[in-house]
């Protein structure tokens, strides 16, 4: 099959590799559409240290299943699906608790570690575990489908954070996944739901998704604002959907006595972090990781026209083309958010 193989830092090739065999309880998917996500990008470069070469990348995908293994009784060639980015034990502490994105031994599609390689959806055929499919509505497409690995990251962030009506909310970072989050507070009812980005075009974008307010986080009077615009107080919660030391600082900043700060992003795998403002004021700090059961919400979301997935969509290319976009991505060309892979 073809695929686009990260095959050094900073260097895909696009070229044939093995056909990938199926075991027993696996299924193989013809890959019909597969998103660039952000942290692909921070993982070309080795930035992340989450994409040892060579790796085929791609975990927000969808497909058709091309074939089964012979123990899988509930999937059949045919069926479209989209799939978890998470492939977790069954048998396994967390996933018994309830927390299956925590399971010991996990692996993440299209991501290689020193502990775990697993290849993804840059290619025209990727092999998954049957039991992290999910199946879709005839009402969406493929691409709406590739989105939903990003929006179920966007969802497990605000249910594991249960912000209420009542809650005036700032979402620090607002591409791709951060988008979702604003959308989704919007759908759950929240107060105000204010943005903060470096990018003009997406807080405009931002705006139109809902955003009651939108601001660039180098704004002197930032934090003059957020106060003017939470009763002087700051905001009740803030998730930071960037990953980096400025904006964890900027959330921190914003949020009020005894608020929360859920941490979505994952790019830099330490930052200084300000203990004393954290511990001074009450706050509550998480973290949010991948998904846990998320997707049929999504799913249901997507077909009933509430959650827009396609107004980030900038580009939908041949896979072929994949190493020149990754470079306009991380190059960060203006205007662009989301592009979309097709074998």
């Amino acid at each position: 099959m073809k695929a686009l193989v990260l095959e050094a830092y900073n260097q895909f090739t696009y070229k044939e590799v093995p056909d990938p065999k199926v075991a027993d309880n696996e299924v193989l998917v013809r890959v019909k559409a597969a998103g660039i996500c952000g942290s692909d990008v921070h993982g070309m470069d080795g930035s992340s240290g989450r994409r040892l070469p060579p790796v085929i990348m791609g975990h927000e995908a969808a497909g058709e299943i091309a074939a089964v293994g012979s123990n899988v009784a509930n999937w059949k060639a045919g069926d479209r699906v989209t799939f978890d980015s998470t492939i977790f034990k069954k048998d396994d502490w967390f996933t018994r608790q309830g927390h299956y994105q925590l399971s010991d031994g996990k692996m993440v599609v299209g991501v290689s570690t020193p502990d775990f390689r697993k290849d993804g959806a840059f290619a025209e055929y990727v092999v998954l575990p049957e039991h992290i499919l999910y199946k879709l509505p005839d009402a969406i497409s493929y691409t709406q489908a590739a989105f939903v690995e990003p929006a179920g990251v966007a969802l497990h962030g605000i249910e594991i954070t249960q912000p209420s009506m009542t809650d005036i909310v700032v979402v620090v970072g607002v591409g791709m996944v951060g988008s979702f989050v604003l959308q989704l507070l919007k759908i759950r009812g929240c107060r105000k739901v204010i943005a903060v980005d470096i990018d003009d075009f997406k807080l405009g974008l931002a705006r139109k998704l809902g955003a009651d307010h939108a601001f660039l986080p180098d704004d002197p009077k930032l934090m003059e604002t957020v106060k003017a615009l939470t009763d002087g107080r700051g905001a009740d919660v803030v998730f930071e959907v960037v990953g980096e030391e400025d904006s964890v600082n900027t959330c921190i900043s914003a949020v009020r006595k005894g608020g929360k700060v859920t941490l979505i992003g994952n790019v830099t795998p330490t930052i200084n972090f300000p203990v004393q403002s954290v511990v001074t004021r009450e706050i509550r700090v998480q973290g949010s990781c991948a998904i846990n059961g998320e997707y049929p919400a999504v799913l249901d979301l997507i077909a009933s026209g509430r959650l827009d997935v396609t107004s980030i969509l900038s580009a939908e290319v041949p896979l072929s083309e994949g190493a020149a976009w990754f470079d306009r991505l991380y190059n960060k060309e203006k205007g662009l958010m989301k592009v979309m892979l097709k074998p």
